[in-house]
Formats: C-alpha cells, structure tokens, sequence
C-alpha cells in the first residue's frame, strides 16, 4: 500500500531555474533520471551544451518578463535554484535583488497562471525578512514573497555551506569547505543546521520533496534535507 504522503504521478513536466548553478544542474541530472518525470524544461541565459531526450532548453532574458512569460510554458513542478554574488554583481544591491528575488518570484507568478501545482526553492539557513545582513534579509523577503501564492505545496530549501564543484571560483570558499567538511560533525543539536551540505543530498530532496502530496508551505533544514534526499520506503 502506498503512503498517502505520495501521490502517484507520470509523465510530469519540470521547469528549472538556475540550471547552469551548483545545485541546479545537479537538479537536472536527477530529474532526467526520474521516471516521474517526461520532461525538463531548463531556463537559462545562454546555451549550456547539454542533450537529453527529455531535456528542453529555453533561452531567456530574465529581465524581460514578456520573454520570460512567452518561454516558461506549461508543467507541474518549478525548481529555483538561481542565485548570485556581491562580486558577480559588483556589489550593486538592484542587481543582486534581480537574481534573486525577481526570478523567482515572477517564475511564481508565471507559473500560477500556467497552472503549475509546486514551488521547490533553495533558500539559506538564517533566512530572514528582519535580518540586519542584506543576504539572509533578501533570502526571507523572497520566501515571504512566495507564500503569497497558490500553489499546492512550497518548499524551502536552507542549506548553510554547500559543497560540489561550481562552473566559478568563489574567493576564500574552497577553505570554508575544508574546514566544514572537517567541523561539520562537531556540530550538534541546535547547531546542526549549521553543517556543510553536499548538492546531491539538496537535489536530492528537492526532487524527492516534489512527488510528495505535502499541502502547504514547509521549510528544510539539514537534518531534514538529508532524510528527505535519502527517500521514504513506500
């Protein structure tokens, strides 16, 4: 007998932002090897070089939401995985909020009027609305932003430090990973969420979390992200 946790869904059409990013493509390779699902549909500025019968790529200027609105199509589950830096942005805090907080956001208004039924987005730990730091505040008026809309279910993913290899160097990141995956373990009970994440158990869960019947908006921290990137037995 399945769990009523799941719901037995086939030939479904997944859309994913930030495709080319550490946890998007990783998204992608999970997606094209889930039965689940019929087709991947990636959103992405330029071409990416990859093939797939399943895949379909899209190119879009973000910033121009007739274009955004014309390539988006139809589907059942949106995956954001966008998100950017103060160095690729030059510090410029307009830029940033346009990566991400307006993608995602306009990506949910598009894909309520597509008939899209879920919303899987990865957040940070700390995301906070009221937060003095402008990453954690930025991160939580996105996640606030997305409540708003009617979706079937919503996910929040809050990884802290993520680990896998990114198409760019971020300065001093390789050895705040190191000293993660060295500490990581140390870091316990309330502390936990804390802990460097891999982005295959990310992917993982987001991809899993998306087959579930989960009404409502929910948000993940580490430990549940790894329960959830492992499966459930059904």
């Amino acid at each position: 007998k399945l769990s009523a946790k799941y719901q037995i869904m086939n030939e479904q059409t997944a859309i994913v932002i930030g495709a080319t990013g550490l946890i998007g493509h990783v998204v992608v390779e999970v997606l094209l090897k889930d039965p689940a699902f019929s087709k991947v549909r990636i959103l992405v500025r330029e071409k990416t070089g990859l093939s797939h019968p399943k895949l379909e790529e899209k190119i879009v200027n973000f910033n121009d939401i007739a274009d955004y609105t014309s390539k988006f199509g139809k589907g059942d589950v949106i995956f954001s995985c966008v998100g950017t830096t103060q160095k690729k942005v030059k510090g410029d805090k307009n830029a940033y909020k346009k990566v991400d907080f307006d993608i995602p956001v306009n990506a949910a208004k598009i894909g309520i009027e597509n008939g899209f039924k879920k919303f899987m987005l990865v957040s940070s730990i700390g995301a906070d609305a009221t937060s003095k730091n402008f990453y954690l505040k930025l991160k939580g008026e996105t996640e606030d932003a997305l409540k708003e809309f009617p979706f079937e279910s919503i996910g929040f993913f809050q990884p802290s430090i993520l680990l896998g290899e990114r198409n760019e160097h971020r300065s001093g990141e390789q050895f705040a990973k190191m000293l993660m995956r060295t500490f990581s373990k140390l870091l316990i009970g309330g502390y936990k969420k804390y802990r460097a994440i891999d982005a295959i158990d990310v992917a993982a869960a987001m991809v899993n979390e998306s087959k579930k019947h989960n009404p409502g908006v929910h948000s993940f921290e580490y430990a549940a992200i790894m329960e959830i990137s492992k499966g459930e037995t059904i």
